[in-house]
């Protein structure tokens, strides 16, 4: 266990009436907490929940497996798996005040938009109660019950927008395979499920990123459940953080064929322009995520998986000639697109999709928030006008 002395000379942490010599632009690389639910190593490529490599996980375990590690710090044998299916999806269906509203959710703006304020309904038509005010059980019952609805309150929202009627979910499906029936109304393909159940597990967590971070400030205060999921979802609907896959591909969609990137990325470089899918805030070489998800591409089939490999390929050659010493690779929304867009799942939804999964991670940094809980509350180093100076007269 890191001592405190040792945290606060990581984190450049001084008192509030002190200054601290450095300031890190967005907190970059500043400690502010410590947790015990994952970590990312970013000069080496590599992440894990608890103890165990997230991509290790991906590719051996359930997402409903990867859930009960979070929440229950283990992972669980075939009788505890079994068990926590079944708890799990048997509370899928949204409660009747909720699903009554389902139109007006759906006229909202975008699916994030509907889905905050859907969270936010949630939490008011089950009375949750500040987390301050209730027990680690509670906390986590209430938990269980909003990771389980947010993939039933999204599919809603998804076809109400597009004409059609919500599609109930079922408990005899998984997860993943009953977030594909509820959006299509069709049972997926076993590789498609797979797919999309790799995806979601290898984004379940990812350190104290910003909507994660947001999350645990909102639940500091003492304040329920819903409104410090509610805050993870607005953090997560800026294009920086949770908007990237379905740019990714309006990206492969305006290079059109491979033989355009070369002058394609050039030109894109010379504007200035953000290139959506490269580059990472910690990775600074591939990101793992990326490289798994490539491999979970491959095999789905189409022309999409081989366009994306040659684009890359292309993309990271010109960024290290244009931008020497950046180190610039993909990072996990440039085949996430790719693997959702196989699998059927329409743009507008990637982003949403994600939090479906998310919400899992943000949940269990909620409830280690509130175990040992100090309001978080920073200091800022004033760049002002020189104060107190005279009020001038009227």
């Amino acid at each position: 266990m890191v001592s405190l002395r040792d945290l606060l000379a990581v984190a450049q942490i001084r008192p509030a009436d002190g200054t601290g010599e450095e300031l890190p632009r967005g907190l970059e690389g500043v400690v502010v907490a410590e947790t015990s639910v994952g970590d990312v190593r970013g000069l080496e490529g590599f992440y894990h929940y608890r103890q165990y490599s997230a991509v290790d996980l991906a590719a051996r375990r359930s997402f409903e497996d990867v859930w009960h590690l979070l929440f229950d710090g283990e992972l669980p044998d075939r009788t505890e798996s079994a068990r926590f299916v079944r708890e799990v999806a048997g509370m899928r269906a949204l409660p009747p005040g909720v699903a009554d509203l389902l139109p007006a959710l759906a006229s909202m703006g975008g699916p994030l938009d509907a889905l905050r304020t859907g969270i936010s309904m949630l939490g008011a038509e089950l009375g949750w109660q500040p987390s301050i005010d209730i027990d680690d059980a509670e906390l986590r019952t209430q938990a269980l019950r909003l990771c389980s609805v947010v993939p039933t309150l999204l599919a809603a929202i998804f076809r109400l927008r597009n004409g059609q009627d919500p599609v109930p979910p079922r408990p005899d499906l998984s997860h993943a395979a009953n977030y594909l029936w509820m959006l299509s109304g069709q049972e997926a393909p076993a590789a498609h499920v797979r797919a999309i159940e790799q995806y979601l597990v290898l984004t379940i967590d990812h350190g104290f990123n910003a909507s994660t971070f947001a999350a645990r400030v909102i639940a500091s205060t003492g304040a329920d459940l819903a409104a410090a999921i509610g805050g993870a979802v607005g953090a997560l609907s800026g294009p920086l953080h949770g908007g990237a896959p379905s740019r990714a591909l309006d990206m492969l969609d305006s290079i059109g064929t491979p033989d355009r990137a070369d002058q394609w990325i050039r030109d894109a470089v010379k504007r200035g322009d953000r290139i959506m899918g490269f580059g990472h805030r910690v990775y600074k070489m591939d990101d793992p995520r990326s490289l798994f998800l490539r491999g979970v591409a491959r095999p789905l089939g189409g022309s999409l998986p081989d366009f994306a490999e040659q684009v890359e390929r292309t993309i990271v050659d010109v960024l290290a000639e244009l931008k020497p010493g950046r180190q610039l690779y993909t990072n996990v929304e440039f085949f996430a697109g790719v693997v959702m867009d196989t699998c059927g799942i329409s743009r507008e939804m990637f982003t949403p999709t994600f939090a479906s999964g998310r919400t899992v991670g943000w949940s269990t940094h909620v409830m280690e928030q509130v175990r040992e809980n100090r309001l978080i509350r920073p200091a800022a180093r004033y760049v002002g006008p020189a104060a107190p100076q005279p009020v001038p007269a009227t």
